[in-house]
């Protein structure tokens, strides 16, 4: 067969062609600030990738199925199980929920067994569901083990082989001692637990998984990419060594983990996460010579990002966590999880499980993203992206090693330091809107009011103790500071009012002043826009008729020295603070000697700033 290409009348480009081409339209300005991304992470993403940058990738030569399964486990399609996670520990009711989901499309369960302790609970919460059609995963135990002899026992009365169940259990020693300062038992007992089940569901359900890293956990507190994926890594690795220690063959072990990852919203390199984890695992792995292949094929679940979600303008949730989904699914995640849209201020209903589980669903049956093995093959970017990860990873799984593995590392706080350094320069991103978390620190729906929604955060199981040994690694959302102003304007009865006093050019006026109901908007306050005033005059003296707490100059730099030193003339003594949009540099120093009390641009501390305009309203 003739081999004909396509476009061949056109000649090829070099990379030195396309460099300049750019810099010409760059017309002088900084290449690297202009279009190279600085992620998180700390490497750089560049605007153009080309085949020459995948030079020496030896992975890429593999297909879907193959070692090292960078590309997927299966060789012709992209199948992933539905799961729905049913945080409802009374039987009765997890039971009612997790009928209607399996009846619309859920092919998999995540249950809290917290209150299963005999064989009646456990018939109670499995009423009407055929455990062999549906993968069933326990997500919160106080004892494992005879929560699986429960289930089989149940599976024998109910005349179902439990050699042929499939799902998972979520022990994982290292998420209880990281959210409760201590292990369980203690570390040896919670690792000869682990050793426990591992030879029970050997012998009993060789298709359960009974060990679970939960990356989501350190997702969850703020960590990047190549931390989340290091350290879970090497809490992983941890669980073959010690067992193996044990005496446990290490495919036996590591064919029963499950690696639960969280799934944020940088959309390419989520994907490229879960394709190194599964190149990281088998390069792992390989170094314990296991009797079987199945211990490189890492079962991966992911769940939708917790620290996203936002309690104001929470149908965005379901925007992030779509998003999420395919990020997951594209990569070829084993089984994924959305969660609620309005997870972060009320227990789940019907309407929030629904939408959650659609979302799968439309990925699956609209888009067809089950239908190809690793859709995202062969993409310069996303494989570029993949062995930089990779290389990242390693390096944070190496230091673990280092330090002796990963209960060493976390007993010396080495792992929770990391991710709280993480925490601490994303907290600030969004603090100066480095970060956008639409509807919470840019672009709020000002007529929303949540106050009256917002209820107790969802319980999981954990302890509260004081006797702590490990330092603990705490989940929390990136919204909650800027929620906890806006609620707290809220509840306060007291609502500021912004007078937006706007003057001159057209464009510089309606331009800070939509960044100024930006700006004091996402404190709740009542924003009073303007369409121009003729004079300062004019304008203070609406304002002081509009009764506003604080007034904002909206104009352009130069026009500021016509307005500002009358308009403070008129207001100041009169208003509880004068604000300027914009930072004119040379003019901060007189401005200030008229009255202004502060300037707001796009290198303010928004966070701060509103947190001292709080307090001065005696809100907090």
């Amino acid at each position: 067969m003739e081999d004909n290409k396509l476009f061949t009348e056109f000649p090829p480009v070099s990379t030195e062609k396309w460099e300049e081409v750019i810099n010409k339209d760059l017309k002088g300005a900084d290449y690297e600030k202009k279009l190279v991304w600085r992620t998180i992470e700390g490497f750089k993403v560049k605007p153009y990738y080309r085949a020459e940058d995948l030079e020496g990738l030896e992975y890429l030569d593999s297909n879907p199925g193959q070692m090292p399964f960078t590309r997927g486990k299966h060789t012709d399609n992209n199948v992933w199980d539905v799961r729905q996670d049913i945080r409802i520990a009374d039987p009765k009711e997890a039971n009612r929920v997790a009928l209607d989901a399996v009846e619309r499309g859920a092919t998999s369960l995540g249950l809290c067994a917290k209150n299963i302790k005999t064989l009646d609970d456990m018939a109670t919460l499995f009423k009407g569901i055929y455990i062999n059609a549906v993968s069933i995963n326990f997500t919160c135990s106080e004892d494992y083990l005879q929560l699986l002899k429960l289930y089989v026992d149940y599976a024998n009365q109910q005349g179902i082989n439990p050699k042929e169940l499939e799902g998972s259990c979520e022990f994982d020693p290292f998420r209880y001692a990281l959210k409760n300062g201590k292990f369980h038992r203690s570390e040896e007992g919670d690792f000869q637990m682990a050793k426990e089940l591992v030879v029970y569901a050997h012998e009993n359900l060789p298709k359960f998984r009974v060990l679970t890293v939960h990356g989501s956990l350190l997702h969850n507190a703020g960590s990047n990419i190549v931390q989340e994926l290091g350290f879970s890594l090497a809490a992983a690795n941890e669980l073959v060594a010690r067992l193996t220690d044990l005496g446990l063959k290490a495919h036996r072990v590591a064919s029963r983990i499950v690696l639960n990852v969280g799934i944020g919203s940088t959309y390419f390199m989520e994907m490229a996460k879960i394709r190194a984890a599964r190149l990281l695992w088998s390069k792992i792995v390989e170094q314990y010579k296991p009797e079987c292949d199945c211990a490189y094929k890492l079962f991966i679940h992911a769940t939708t990002s917790e620290w996203n979600q936002s309690v104001y303008d929470p149908y965005v949730n379901m925007l992030r966590s779509t998003t999420e989904a395919m990020s997951a699914c594209i990569a070829g995640a084993d089984s994924i999880s959305v969660l609620p849209f309005d997870n972060a201020y009320k227990e789940a209903d019907d309407f929030g499980y629904r939408i959650a589980r659609n979302q799968q669903l439309l990925l699956k049956e609209e888009s067809y993203l089950d239908k190809i093995a690793d859709p995202a093959a062969g993409s310069y970017y996303i494989e570029n992206l993949t062995d930089q990860i990779a290389k990242g990873a390693w390096e944070h799984f190496l230091k673990v090693e280092e330090l002796g593995g990963f209960c060493k590392a976390i007993r010396q706080g080495y792992v929770q330091d990391e991710v709280e350094k993480t925490a601490r320069q994303r907290d600030l991103d969004i603090a100066t809107r480095k970060t956008t978390i639409l509807g919470t620190n840019q672009y709020p729906n000002l007529l929303e009011k949540m106050g009256e929604k917002v209820k107790s955060e969802c319980s999981e199981c954990s302890e509260k103790t004081e006797n702590t040994e490990i330092k603990i690694l705490k989940p929390y959302r990136g919204a909650e500071p800027f929620e906890a102003l806006r609620l707290a304007t809220e509840r306060s009865g007291k609502r500021p009012k912004v007078f937006l006093l706007t003057y001159g050019n057209l464009t510089m006026r309606k331009a800070r002043a939509g960044f100024a109901t930006n700006f004091f908007g996402v404190a709740g306050y009542e924003i009073i826009d303007n369409p121009g005033f003729a004079s300062a005059e004019e304008g203070a003296k609406a304002a002081l008729e509009s009764k506003a707490d604080i007034v904002v100059l909206c104009s352009s730099d130069d026009e500021y020295a016509e307005i500002t030193e009358p308009a403070c003339k008129a207001l100041k003594g009169k208003v509880k603070s004068l604000v300027l949009a914009g930072f004119p540099k040379e003019m901060v120093e007189t401005y200030k000697g008229y009255g202004i009390d502060e300037f707001i641009h796009v290198k303010t501390n928004v966070l701060e700033c509103l947190t001292a305009f709080q307090k001065m309203f005696g809100i907090i």
